[in-house]
């Protein structure tokens, strides 16, 4: 793995299918716990904008990981600051916060931890699963962590 190249995320409309699938199931609450509909208001255009996304439980917090780089829904959120998640008849309304590299190198650790994680975005790091925490600091800069910092829950 360490003479592989990382690959670059392309939205192609095989990842765009899928994502719609994977949407359909997390709607309707039929997905592991941590997936949910991340949908935040388009920087230019202010249109919704809806994705499905893993939210990391950490051992420090919550956190949104984009493990394929500063892709769209990451800059919609350093624009506005919040989002919601939706994950069956739940809405959360939640208020982020991007974190600096020494904390989201921590979080992008854990993040991979996960085995069913590590296989799916595993190669779009540099750095394996289990390499120390050091190395995912010096990729944070690559992969936007956010905080969540206040939520609210509502029962649809």
């Amino acid at each position: 793995m360490v003479n592989e190249p990382t690959k670059r995320f392309e939205a192609t409309k095989l990842r765009r299918v899928a994502d719609a699938i994977v949407s359909n199931f997390v709607k309707y609450g039929v997905c592991p716990p941590e997936m949910h509909l991340l949908t935040t208001r388009g920087r230019k255009s202010g249109f919704l904008r809806t994705t499905p996304v893993s939210v990391l439980d950490g051992e420090h917090g919550r956190y949104l990981v984009s493990p394929y780089g500063e892709v769209n829904w990451v800059r919609n959120l350093r624009k506005d600051g919040f989002a919601t998640l939706r994950q069956g008849g739940w809405i959360e309304l939640v208020s982020v916060l991007e974190v600096d590299s020494e904390e989201a190198g921590a979080a992008l650790k854990e993040y991979l931890d996960d085995a069913g994680r590590s296989a799916i975005v595993g190669p779009y790091f540099e750095v394996p699963p289990e390499a120390p925490v050091e190395a995912f600091v010096a990729e944070a800069n690559r992969h936007p962590v956010f905080r969540i910092v206040r939520s609210t829950t509502v029962r649809i």
